[in-house]
């Protein structure tokens, strides 16, 4: 069972500059909720209550403003500061001591992700806590880290191909097992001078100790990393929770669901919030 999550939201932002300039993207707005509480729902679907989020220097105290220890939610929320990126596999030793020899599920600050029966999976897989990557097949592989799948088996990661090599995308969604810090640690970085993922994931690969869940085509899954995907994912929110009747990424939602708080912790979390979102919780459940 995985207990430990990280979530990574450091970095500079540079694709939504200028609107980065002042802000963290994950603290932009996906619809009516910060880009942040998405990916936090995610690790909370898989019932994991202990998260620690990576954030990029300077960013801190907007963070701890918007989210807190977690306490009012009913999980535990912890914070460290990146001085500089250096990869997504640098997350894994920054936060040696947070994973403390378990395994752990990281995702990344702006992934989102949506589908039928999602939070089921992530729980059932959750359970096993063995290493397993998340991959989506798309039609533009040559962005993403790719996974090469003969026979239902993963015989060959790559970083961005320019050739037809895969068109199963790896997203931004992992868990790793308890030697995940020590891997990273050995990583050298690539040409462009950072620690990639996709070195990280060939370890597992390598030592045949690495699974893999298909996205179906009823997953919807971003990477909101560019103006035109804020735009995209917001208006299928919007489309989403209008038409169904639904919160997408409700963080305060899934906390009393799951029976993490009271109906009366709800009540004094929404208490004197007055915007579409919280009267939308407040219509549902009070």
């Amino acid at each position: 069972m995985i207990k430990k999550g990280i979530i990574l939201a450091g970095g500079t932002g540079s694709r939504l500059s200028p609107l980065t300039l002042s802000v963290s993207k994950q603290l932009l707005p996906l619809y009516d909720k910060p880009m942040i509480y998405y990916s936090l729902s995610v690790l909370m679907l898989a019932n994991i209550k202990d998260i620690l989020i990576i954030v990029k220097k300077g960013d801190l105290k907007n963070f701890e403003k918007l989210l807190g220890n977690g306490k009012n939610l009913g999980i535990k929320i912890s914070f460290i500061e990146q001085d500089s990126p250096r990869g997504l596999p640098d997350a894994f030793i920054i936060a040696e001591k947070f994973i403390s020899k378990q395994s752990v599920m990281m995702i990344l600050g702006d992934n989102f992700f949506y589908g039928q029966g999602f939070g089921s999976d992530l729980f059932n897989i959750s359970q096993k806590s063995k290493p397993t990557i998340f991959i989506k097949e798309v039609d533009d592989p040559e962005n993403f880290g790719v996974a090469k799948i003969v026979n239902k088996k993963i015989i060959q990661i790559k970083e961005k191909p320019k050739n037809k090599f895969s068109k199963f995308a790896i997203t931004g969604l992992y868990i790793f097992d308890k030697n995940v810090s020590i891997y990273s640690k050995k990583l050298k970085p690539s040409k462009r001078g950072e620690l990639e993922i996709t070195d990280l994931i060939k370890v597992y690969l390598k030592k045949n100790n690495l699974n893999y869940k298909l996205l179906g085509r009823g997953l919807v899954w971003k990477d909101s990393g560019q103006i035109q995907d804020l735009h995209q994912v917001s208006n299928f929110i919007s489309s989403i929770q209008n038409l169904q009747n639904i919160l997408i990424g409700s963080i305060e939602e899934i906390s009393l669901i799951k029976k993490w708080i009271t109906k009366h912790d709800f009540k004094i979390l929404l208490k004197n919030k007055s915007s579409s979102y919280y009267e939308s919780l407040k219509k549902k459940y009070l």
